[in-house]
This record gives C-alpha cells, sequence and structure tokens, in this order.
C-alpha cells in the first residue's frame, strides 16, 4: 500500500516543515486547508465526504499562531486560538470513524497542562492539570481528539514543547533582537522552557506513523533547559552578548497575562515514551540545535 499521509494546519510553520519532510521520504501528501488546490483538501470536504479512501495517517497540527505579537488578546482572537484547535481535532477524530484504512492518527497538543514545578520531572503517565487558560486549553484539545471514542487504537497525542526551526516560531521571532546584540531571556530566564527542534518533531511523527506509539507521547526534546540557558547558547552560536533580559511587565504588556504565562512558566518534561519506542534524536540538546540553526542561516 502506498504511504499516503494528510496533514491538518499542512500550510502552517509545523505543517509545511512536515509536508516537506514526508514528501521527502516518499509520501504522498495532501493538506487539509481552508482553500481549495492542488494536493488540498478543504475542512467542508472533510466534514461532508469524509477522509479520502487512499489516506494511510492522520496528522493534525491546526492551531492559530497563539504568540502573534501583532495580535491583540482579545475575546475574538481567543475565541479563534481554541476553536481552531478543538474543532479540528474533532472534525478529525469523527472522520476517522469512517476510514478504516488509516493506521494512525496523530495529533499535537501543548504542554502546558503540566504544572511548573522545581523538583518534578513529568514523564507521559503524570497527571495533567487546567490551572490556566493555556492549561485548560491543551485538556480540551485533548478530550476533542479522542471524541472518535473507538478509535483509540489509531491515535497519538503529541504534546509539543516550543518548536525551534528556521522560517516561523519562536526562532524567527528573537533571530533578529539576537542577530542585533539586543536578545536576551524573558523575566529572570529561570523558569523552564520545554522545546524540540523542527527535524526532531517531523522524524518522530514518522516514526510513530511507521511504528505506532499509542496513548501520549511527549514531543520534547532529552536536555531539560530554561529560556535564559537557551537564550545565551542562542547568542553563543550567533557570536553575540546576551546581557539584556526582557523585563516580565514588558512580556505581559505584549503579550496580555493568558499568554504570558507561556513565556514566564513552564514544566520540565522528558520524551520518556519517545524514547522507549526506539525513537534517536539528532538533536538532543540546546548546542546541538541552535549550532544547526545557525549555522544554516
Amino acid at each position: 500500500m502506498s504511504k499516503h499521509a494528510l496533514i491538518g494546519g499542512g500550510t502552517g510553520f509545523i505543517g509545511r516543515n512536515l509536508a516537506q519532510h514526508l514528501t521527502h521520504k516518499g509520501y504522498d501528501v495532501t493538506v487539509i486547508s481552508r482553500m481549495p488546490g492542488e494536493k488540498r483538501i478543504t475542512w467542508h470536504e472533510i466534514e461532508k465526504n469524509g477522509i479520502p479512501n487512499s489516506v494511510t495517517s492522520v496528522v493534525n497540527a491546526t492551531g492559530q499562531n497563539v504568540l502573534d505579537p501583532s495580535r491583540r488578546w482579545t475575546p475574538g482572537f481567543q475565541q479563534n486560538v481554541w476553536n481552531s484547535r478543538i474543532n479540528s481535532s474533532k472534525t478529525l477524530a469523527q472522520a476517522l470513524k469512517a476510514a478504516p484504512q488509516v493506521t494512525s492518527f496523530v495529533n499535537l497538543c501543548g504542554v502546558s497542562h503540566y504544572p511548573p514545578s522545581e523538583s518534578k520531572v513529568y514523564n507521559e503517565k503524570d497527571k495533567v492539570e487546567g490551572f490556566d487558560y493555556m492549561s485548560k486549553l491543551c485538556l480540551a484539545w485533548e478530550q476533542a481528539a479522542q471524541s472518535g471514542g473507538e478509535e483509540d487504537c489509531k491515535r497519538t497525542i503529541l504534546r509539543t514543547g516550543v518548536v525551534v526551526g528556521l522560517g516561523g516560531g519562536m526562532i524567527q521571532s528573537i533571530w533578529l533582537p539576537f542577530k542585533l546584540g539586543v536578545g536576551g531571556p524573558l523575566g529572570t530566564g529561570k523558569q523552564i522552557m520545554p522545546w524540540i527542534h523542527m527535524q526532531d518533531l517531523c522524524s518522530l511523527i514518522q516514526h510513530i506513523i511507521e511504528k505506532p506509539v499509542r496513548g501520549v507521547v511527549n514531543a520534547v526534546a532529552p536536555e531539560i533547559a530554561s529560556n535564559g540557558s537557551f537564550s545565551k547558547a542562542f547568542a553563543k552560536a550567533l557570536n553575540r552578548p546576551c546581557i539584556f533580559n526582557v523585563p516580565e511587565f514588558v512580556v505581559h504588556a505584549i503579550f496580555g497575562n493568558d499568554r504570558a504565562a507561556l513565556l514566564l512558566s513552564g514544566a520540565k518534561v522528558e520524551p520518556k515514551e519517545a524514547i522507549a519506542s526506539g525513537f534517536k534524536f539528532q538533536y538532543p540538546t540546546v548546542n546541538e540545535a541552535v549550532k544547526e540553526l545557525t549555522r544554516k542561516r
């Protein structure tokens, strides 16, 4: 059987990179988009006609960019952030009921529902909690992905840390200030920042599609890093100083309290299930990741 992946959010930062990765690995790739086009299918078509018969794996990487500094944290934007994740996950989970040929459903989620702790290191078996907007969103997100019920045997919930890669996400946001020598940690910089290199995330998704790991998988790098240690390593890789901290009140002013929590707090998370399944990280440490990113740029 040919390998055909259907990617929700295939035009976004993660989805775009994943589509390129899987295509390079010999997959046929179709992306779900709001607009029709070549090798595209719309969400309306999925709801009306279901998942195409040729599709063998489904990955959902859909979600409005939460940390878009150009968007104010209005009730309308909050609703877009929430609905883009919940509705897409629910739509695909329901569609899987009528798609027996699909052998793997990977739904990306976040790690914000692991409560920050100075001592606790979380793995997939630990309890998650809803204690603020982002953590409650993660709980609802996972619940939506599980709404297919009996399709549990096909589903993997991928709890993803900050994805570092070129062309989008955090690295695109911080590149210019760090290149100019004025970049630095957010707040104290002591807060933990679960992270993963884009190449490792794409490879892990392929690994799960081909060697199913059911249930929850933490998509984070093995090395636990703080925002400060990541910032210093990134600045060093660019041969720039790292001496200016961004005050917490500035982060709150730009992003609002709910989004600032993503940047100013974080939990220590380990990829126990990924490693146990035999997956090998190409960029397990911050130094290896930032050297690769700055070398390519």
